[in-house]
């Protein structure tokens, strides 16, 4: 069984599409997904399965339509190998997320488009905020003191932003810190 990383778009933000973490890693379980945990109520699943991801992630979209009352067009799933995380975070700008108290660093995951499609969406203000593309991520970090004045925000208003999920570098560290390794024999 291979370990997954598995990322809900659309679930606990601002009081809509509720999906207690309880009863998810319940549902999953019921549907063979092994040592299923979850980290922080934000949609972060880890869990293993024989089934390849292009597999999983229709599966677990089909278990929280089916079992929580969402509102569908908002909810996605992104589903991770441990080497697809290893890129995001060894492949990171250099100093990314080493600087917490001055910036704040977020990984936005894409789903179903790559970096160059969604970069023209973001427009960075300068002195504000810088992104940079990645392989299946882009890096957004903003100054700190600034943050009113960013416009990450504004990605929201684009039709892409449907591809995106964001985490903190803080909460993409901590979930690399919880994947699990490769079983051993």
């Amino acid at each position: 069984m291979e370990p997954y990383l598995v990322l809900l778009r659309g679930i606990n933000v601002g009081g809509r599409n509720k999906v207690p973490m309880k009863a998810l890693r319940e549902h999953l379980t019921d549907r063979g997904y092994q040592d299923v945990s979850t980290y922080i109520a934000s949609g972060n699943v880890l869990l293993r399965s024989d089934a390849p991801p292009q597999r999983i992630g229709p599966e677990i979209e089909t278990v929280l339509v089916e079992n929580f009352d969402l509102d569908d067009e908002l909810v996605r799933v992104l589903v991770l190998n441990r080497g697809q995380l290893q890129d995001v975070i060894e492949q990171r700008p250099e100093s990314f997320g080493e600087q917490p108290d001055t910036y704040h660093s977020d990984a936005i995951f894409l789903m179903g488009i790559d970096a160059e499609t969604a970069l023209p969406v973001f427009r960075p203000r300068e002195g504000v905020d810088t992104v940079w593309p990645g392989q299946g991520v882009i890096y957004s970090q903003r100054l700190s003191a600034e943050r009113t004045k960013s416009r990450l925000s504004a990605i929201m208003a684009s039709p892409l932003y449907k591809s995106m999920t964001i985490r903190s570098w803080s909460t993409t560290m901590n979930l690399w810190d919880r994947f699990p390794g490769p079983e051993v024999p």
